[in-house]
C-alpha cells in the first residue's frame, strides 16, 4: 500500500516554478497525508501559521507537491 507526502515550498519571486526544489526553497513543509487528495488540504494552515504569511504573494509563492511513498521502502 503507497501513501503520500504534502509537500509545501515556499521560493522567492524570483526563483522559476520550474527551480523551486527543496534545496532552493526559502521553507519546506512536509507531511505524511493518507492518499493525494491530502495534499491538496490544509497547506494554507500551515503556512497561515509561519513569519512567511507575510511574504506570500509579495516577495515568495507557494509551490505544492504530492509525492508517493511506498511502504515498507
Amino acid at each position: 500500500m503507497n501513501s503520500f507526502i504534502a509537500v509545501v515550498l515556499v521560493c522567492a519571486n524570483g526563483l522559476a516554478q520550474a527551480e523551486c526544489t527543496d534545496d532552493r526553497a526559502i521553507e519546506v513543509r512536509k507531511v505524511k497525508v493518507a492518499n493525494e487528495l491530502g495534499c491538496t488540504n490544509g497547506w494554507q494552515e500551515i503556512i497561515a501559521r509561519t513569519d512567511l504569511r507575510e511574504e506570500i504573494g509579495r516577495t515568495a509563492y507557494l509551490k505544492t507537491e504530492c509525492r508517493r511513498v511506498k511502504a515498507g521502502g
